[in-house]
């Protein structure tokens, strides 16, 4: 990545954060935040009641239910057949002291095992995916939100269209949640040093409705911003009339 592109989007990211559309779009992830943060308990006594609890939003549900896409319903049909199994799962990804790689593909590898299970246990069922291992969106979402001051929310194709607008010469072709991780990190270290950008950012999060504490969500909004075709970002040009 280019210290000059960094630099260039992160201004254009300032100047959006000033504008009316800053202060509704994305906003609702942080009220998911905020709910998961209160609701989150992994010795719960209804442990199913407690993760429905801990994913709700006053305003959408696509963070985990859209066309095609219903991871959060699956976690709730796998729990009923494997409780015990199933909060295993999100001790086990929730453990710090476990490589980020390793606890990602054993989350995945157990839901593909949970889900032949309730193929076997439901052979007319039209269910046939978990919708936790295409994209890992979902189980960066449970990282995110466990975890707000260390993880970002991951979208694969935004974020490998961000690389190449921050100009970096190694585009991963899969999923690489390690890599994403370093590299969010290292973006909120320049965020940081950005004067008056975060407190830009934070005058938009309305406290007891969104999750107003230290959170690298604010990387999906950068990356999102920055990605999304209908954001009109001035591209960045280097002094060879060279950009993106």
């Amino acid at each position: 990545m280019q210290l000059k592109r960094i630099q260039h989007y992160l201004q254009q990211y300032r100047r959006y954060l000033s504008t009316a559309k800053a202060k509704e779009q994305r906003l609702y992830i942080w009220e998911s935040q905020r709910l998961f943060q209160e609701n989150w308990d992994m010795d719960a006594e209804d442990w199913p009641a407690m993760y429905d609890g801990a994913l709700q939003n006053s305003r959408t549900k696509r963070l985990w239910k859209r066309e095609g896409y219903e991871p959060k319903r699956m976690m709730l049909e796998l729990a009923k057949m494997q409780l015990d199994f199933v909060r295993h799962m999100f001790f086990d990804l929730f453990n710090e002291e476990k490589s980020l790689e390793g606890r990602v593909g054993r989350f995945v590898y157990y839901c593909d095992m949970l889900l032949q299970e309730y193929k076997d246990k439901h052979p007319r069922s039209i269910d046939n995916n978990h919708y936790h291992d295409d994209d890992y969106h979902m189980v960066s979402l449970y990282l995110a939100f466990r975890y707000p001051e260390r993880y970002a929310l991951y979208d694969a194709g935004a974020f490998r269209r961000l690389l190449e607008k921050l100009g970096s010469g190694d585009i991963p072709k899969a999923n690489d949640m390690e890599r994403f991780a370093k590299v969010m990190n290292t973006l909120y270290k320049f965020m940081q040093k950005e004067e008056g950008l975060l407190e830009l950012h934070r005058k938009r999060l309305v406290e007891g409705v969104h999750y107003t504490g230290e959170s690298l969500l604010v990387l999906y909004d950068f990356y999102q911003y920055c990605t999304d075709p209908g954001s009109r970002v001035e591209e960045y040009v280097d002094e060879r009339g060279r950009g993106n």
